[in-house]
């Protein structure tokens, strides 16, 4: 068995043959390239990048290159090559405004090391998470009648900001929040628009984006001196942060900086579990087979009288079956990049430094050679002795390798807890059209197009009576 190609320093020898670019897909547009084509649909391109230049091909984005790489070996040098080669942050232009200067992307890679070792993620942590995310969906919850009408998205995106912020930052902060934090963070995600390829701070285009971040630090300044003029000595993250003072006894963290690593958690915490909880369950309503199966073993789980527990939480296989599948075919992410800093070399092909690396996460988790009958929706495909889950460079929806989401296991436990609750307390069932729900890929963070609505009735309460 031979050894897949790997990423290789600009001093080691190539495999396969004298050195050669990538091929460049078809379609490019003058100035622009496949910029528009990006913008408009953007997993046709990437699907057809694939289809036309094979295991590696060129985008043109409006002078900015990025070089796909697709399918496992080639993934695998991708997520395995070192960030002194490939760099996440200078990827990704449009995300800089979002989180502001000096967190995340505009950080140091020893800075952003520091940040993903979040202890609320760690494992004694996480046993406590499991309580706090079902009071959660039980407050929201609250207000729901017998019956009724909501619209999936909304209610997904409003409840994971409280579960995140509760669970990452602390009960404390999320007491404070209400939603208007939700519709600011539905501005900025609407934010990541591909034309920041050309420029990230075009007023024009990203009016509502600046607009909404601003109003976000005003936010936390208000909770911050609400709690200053009230003595209020909380112990949540950002309390310990606001505390923190420099050599000169300054503060070390500005509001608009923690501000910035609000943005961050939440992006992290909140976008994509709302977005993969949305498609789980419509994909669940799509495939009442599944949905009986899903039923049938929470209810089991539950009989003796127990509650959601992180332990409960660990014994739900066909309901972790149906959210891996949902996030195969819906991944919140399509496009994973980094910018190379040194000549990147895989197999025959060498990228200089200045261009961009991708991988889709879209593509992979499509590829037929990996997943047989990709478009089909089949859960069973996780269980022995399938598992084709267990390719680690093909199956990518938290990415690969040391690159891997620090938040897979805190987003999973979430995804159980929330769509495992509404299914014991509710019957549900599509408002629309099966065909009306899809993804909107209208910007680089995808999300679910709205309307999105979703029509329930408590379990056991009596079936409303025909209108005539």
């Amino acid at each position: 068995m031979t050894a897949a190609p790997s990423a290789l320093t600009d001093s080691a020898p190539l495999t396969g043959g004298p050195a050669v670019p990538a091929p460049i897909a078809s379609g490019r547009l003058p100035l622009l390239g496949h910029l528009l084509e990006l913008r408009r649909d953007p997993l046709g391109l990437l699907q057809r990048v694939h289809d036309e230049c094979g295991e590696v091909g060129e985008l043109d984005l409006a002078g900015h290159r990025l070089v796909m790489v697709y399918g496992a070996a080639a993934q695998e040098a991708f997520f395995r090559a070192p960030d002194e080669q490939l760099d996440q942050a200078a990827a990704y232009p449009f995300m800089k405004p979002i989180f502001g200067p000096g967190v995340v992307f505009d950080a140091t890679p020893e800075q952003r090391k520091q940040a993903v070792r979040n202890r609320s993620l760690r494992d004694q942590f996480m046993r406590g998470h499991a309580e706090m995310i079902a009071s959660e969906v039980e407050r929201m919850l609250a207000g729901f009648g017998e019956s009724g009408e909501f619209d999936l998205l909304d209610f997904m995106a409003e409840l994971t900001i409280y579960t995140s912020t509760a669970c990452l930052i602390g009960k404390e902060f999320r007491e404070e929040l209400d939603s208007r934090v939700y519709s600011l963070f539905y501005e900025l995600e609407r934010g990541t628009d591909a034309i920041a390829y050309v420029n990230p701070n075009l007023p024009f285009v990203f009016r509502k984006r600046d607009r909404a971040r601003r109003e976000l630090v005003a936010l936390l300044g208000e909770i911050f001196a609400k709690r200053e003029r009230a003595g209020t000595q909380s112990e949540d993250l950002f309390a310990v942060l606001r505390r923190l003072r420099d050599a000169e006894g300054r503060p070390r963290f500005s509001t608009d900086t923690i501000t910035g690593m609000f943005i961050s958690m939440m992006f992290a915490g909140h976008h994509t579990t709302s977005v993969s909880g949305s498609w789980a369950l419509i994909e669940l309503l799509r495939h009442p087979d599944w949905l009986g199966k899903v039923v049938a073993e929470l209810d089991a789980l539950h009989g003796d009288g127990r509650e959601v527990s992180y332990q409960a939480l660990r014994e739900i296989p066909m309901l972790e079956c149906a959210l891996k599948e949902s996030l195969r075919l819906h991944p919140p992410l399509i496009l994973l990049m980094r910018k190379v800093m040194k000549e990147y070399r895989y197999g025959s092909f060498v990228v200089p430094e200045g261009k961009s690396v991708g991988v889709s996460i879209a593509v992979s988790n499509r590829m037929p050679e990996h997943f047989p009958d990709p478009l089909r929706y089949d859960p069973s495909r996780y269980l022995p002795p399938r598992e084709e889950d267990a390719q680690p460079f093909a199956w990518i929806p938290f990415g690969a390798g040391r690159h891997r989401c620090v938040g897979a296991a805190f987003a999973m436990m979430q995804l159980k807890a929330i769509v495992g609750i509404l299914l014991r307390r509710y019957e549900l069932e599509l408002a629309q059209p099966p065909d009306s729900y899809r993804n909107d890929h209208s910007k680089m963070v995808v999300s679910v197009q709205q309307p999105c609505r979703i029509r329930y009735r408590r379990r056991g309460a009596p079936a409303p009576a025909p209108s005539h």
